[in-house]
């Protein structure tokens, strides 16, 4: 089985070392890096491509969100996984909005972490459980500029918006499948229809767009 890659950036040495042993004690992870530098952690992704990276918003030479915008210029298929202590509607949107894959807070048990980087390895978005429906409602009410228009609300079937808005609230492929009563290969397949219908590759634009047509609300 071929271990998650997973390279730690975050200025706090202390944590940084808890973060490994952690990793490390996992039979499907491995710890390829770690730094309190954005420059290196620029470069090291640039010359290792670990899978999964985990980002600290708050480093000290350069600024989280910058950094992952850059760190999705090297190569798509690396997912950032912001781990962060901002408990803060604001940030989860900057951070989905330049292609963020993933946010958690520090605070979060062990087993939440690992629970959100197998989640993202799966090209699924994993949000922090406390900041998922309050903060993703909160977001769609604060950027909300018209209403929806009518053919707009057919693109997608009814059942096709259910696994929309569950993708967007951070759901697993099995948990959406026993949340609406149906296998995960039907789960798999509606999803696959919506990228195509609405022409997206990314889980982190499907949860923009989820959010923009005020699917959360409903």
């Amino acid at each position: 089985m071929d271990k998650i890659t997973i390279l730690i950036v975050d200025d706090h040495a202390i944590l940084r070392t808890g973060l490994r042993l952690l990793l490390e004690a996992q039979k499907d992870m491995k710890v390829v890096g770690e730094t309190g530098s954005g420059k290196e952690a620029l470069q090291i992704a640039e010359d290792l491509k670990p899978r999964v990276i985990l980002l600290d918003l708050s480093l000290d030479d350069l600024n989280g969100l910058d950094i992952l915008l850059e760190l999705k210029n090297i190569d798509q298929q690396i997912k950032v996984l912001v781990l962060t202590m901002h408990d803060d509607e604001g940030y989860l949107h900057k951070v989905l909005e330049r292609g963020g894959d993933g946010y958690i807070l520090k605070r979060a048990a062990d087993i939440e972490l690992l629970t959100a980087i197998r989640a993202v390895n799966r090209d699924e978005v994993f949000i922090d459980p406390s900041l998922t429906k309050v903060i993703l409602k909160k977001i769609y009410n604060t950027h909300r500029k018209e209403p929806i228009e009518e053919e707009e609300k057919e693109i997608l079937s009814n059942r096709e918006k259910e696994v929309l808005k569950l993708v967007a609230l951070g759901y697993t492929n099995k948990q959406i499948a026993n949340e609406l009563l149906v296998s995960i290969k039907t789960v798999e397949s509606h999803k696959a229809r919506i990228r195509e219908k609405l022409n997206m590759s990314y889980r982190s634009d499907l949860v923009k767009y989820a959010i923009e047509k005020g699917m959360l609300n409903k």
